[in-house]
């Protein structure tokens, strides 16, 4: 299957490329290759195919499409970012750019489709009420975050909530911009394959770590924001209280999740549209989390600085059951293992938003 890896030059993309050339596939890398994302032009493995443009350029990307089976769509700007003045760089790159690929998708008929989405479209977790069930918490208030209120309450007694595992068919909540972006592109991918009889999966990826992560950027995951600061020599500063719970998933089995996805779409009703959670099924805290990095490091010990920021939520962890039940997809790499060797993984250098 020759496969077109959309921002393969990327953190995730990149590995996408290795596990589709380990399964025997040929992997085709679309890229914008901006100097500010990749100071120093990444190399791609031997014999694979690099084109370089913006997937939000028609003729560049029709270009890459030619003789394509299938899209991996990995291309996009990622992470909360600085403050809302980002709010139009992230719709032109992750939406706008999602729809000029899928309108060259139509026009190549090329049917075949996985998006890399994000458990962001759900906005908080799952949360119980002893006394009144599952309930969906509002959006939590700077003023309660400032005085160290973090936990959400029951918006009917105001008592205490249990987080729990979300799943797919979970109301959709997004509560930052990155977030609503995400939504738009598996809504956009929606109508795509009902309106071209396509098969399209979106692969809701949880807290993605691993080697080649970006460094000193404010548009990565706070995994990257932990190893940039031991690599500095200074102590990861843990937001909140550190209790947030999240689902730390390996950039390899992201890959692996990936190739499985697109093995099976051939299989799949044409005009559907399925959305699976991708992470590990094994809930850590952003403060153990930051621990475990900073003793596998070697480096100081985290500090708990009570700050926050009005766009994260409290607690967001999922369960993968059906993307394993379905595709068979197993996550390889437990989170000591994992978190030993991102200890030492190299980081890669950006200076501005990351755009695949």
């Amino acid at each position: 299957m020759r496969v077109l890896v959309t921002g393969g030059a990327g953190f995730i993309g990149s590995q996408i490329v290795n596990a589709l050339l380990k399964r025997g596939h040929e992997p085709v890398v679309l890229d914008a290759l901006l100097p500010a994302v990749h100071p120093v032009r990444p190399m791609v493995p031997e014999g694979v195919v690099r084109l370089e443009a913006d997937v939000r350029n028609p003729a560049g990307t029709a270009r890459a499409l030619r003789g394509v089976d299938a899209v991996c769509h990995q291309a996009a700007m990622v992470g909360l970012g600085r403050d809302f003045a980002d709010t139009p760089a992230y719709v032109s790159c992750n939406d706008h750019g999602t729809a000029v690929l899928l309108a060259a998708m139509a026009e190549a008929a090329v049917d075949r489709l996985v998006l890399a989405g994000s458990m962001v479209v759900y906005g908080e977790g799952r949360y119980d009420c002893p006394g009144h069930g599952p309930v969906r918490p509002g959006p939590r208030r700077a003023g309660d975050l400032a005085a160290g209120r973090f936990e959400p309450r029951c918006p009917h007694c105001g008592g205490e909530l249990v987080p729990g595992l979300v799943s797919e068919d979970a109301i959709m909540d997004p509560r930052n911009v990155y977030a609503v972006t995400k939504l738009a592109q598996e809504q956009l991918a929606r109508s795509w394959a009902r309106a071209t009889g396509g098969r399209a999966v979106s692969l809701r990826y949880h807290n993605v770590y691993g080697p080649g992560m970006p460094r000193d950027t404010p548009y990565a995951g706070v995994a990257s924001f932990f190893r940039s600061a031991l690599a500095r020599g200074e102590a990861p500063r843990v937001f909140e209280d550190g209790r947030q719970r999240r689902d730390f998933v390996h950039v390899s089995d992201v890959a692996l999740a990936n190739v499985v996805a697109l093995e099976a779409l051939g299989s799949r009703d044409a005009g559907g549209f399925g959305a699976y959670n991708c992470g590990s099924d094994v809930p850590h805290t952003i403060g153990e989390m930051a621990r475990s990095l900073s003793a596998a490091y070697g480096g100081p010990e985290p500090v708990v600085t009570g700050e926050f920021r009005l766009g994260d939520v409290r607690h967001i962890t999922a369960t993968s059951r059906r993307l394993r039940e379905e595709f068979g997809w197993r996550p390889r790499v437990g989170f000591a293992q994992g978190m030993a060797e991102f200890a030492r993984a190299p980081q890669r250098d950006v200076a501005t938003p990351q755009l695949g």
